[in-house]
Formats: structure tokens, sequence, C-alpha cells
């Protein structure tokens, strides 16, 4: 099994890893050991994870969501997966009104 998860960092950023033993990895970025990005914006808080029957599975999901804006993130966490769609569209600038 493995897992693909994100954490919350102190500063409010979330963190996008994947990883074959979670439990293990959490305590890793806790302890300051897990990732340099995380090991400045202690304490971290696990706030989504998936699991996978493969590795390369769980890697293919980190790479993909580590891509997602911070909005697309948090409709993730927060279980809004219908909203997903509508945040992948890009943004066009409002027209300009003369």
């Amino acid at each position: 099994m493995a897992w693909m998860y994100m954490l919350e960092c102190s500063d409010g950023t979330y963190y996008v890893g994947s990883t074959v033993d979670l439990r293990l990895r959490f305590e890793q970025h806790q302890a300051g050991a897990g990732a340099r990005y995380t090991s400045v914006r202690l304490p971290v808080r696990l706030v989504y994870h998936e699991e996978f029957d493969e590795v390369r599975a769980a890697f293919a999901r980190e790479k993909q969501v580590q891509k997602w804006s911070r909005a697309k993130r948090q409709a993730l966490i927060d279980g809004r997966q219908k909203s997903l769609p509508e945040l992948s569209e890009k943004r066009r600038p409002d027209p300009v009104v003369e």
C-alpha cells in the first residue's frame, strides 16, 4: 500500500507528498526530518490522504495535486469533489469596459 497525503503547515500552507508508511512519514515531518519545506513550518497537521495499491500511483497523484491551486487543494480536503472541474478552468480577466 502507498499513500498520497497533504499536510497543513503552521504558516497555513499545504505540503503534498507520498509514502509507503503514512504514520512513520508523518512522525518524520513532525520531528523536522521529513522535508526541508515542512521542517521550518512546524508543527504540521495531516489534513488529507488517499490510499493506493502501488507506489507509482501514489507518486503520480502527488505530482498531480502539487500542480493544483490552493483553492483546488482546499476543495479536495473539504470533500467538494464536484467543484474541482470548475476550479481547474483557466481564469480569464474581466473584459475592459470603456
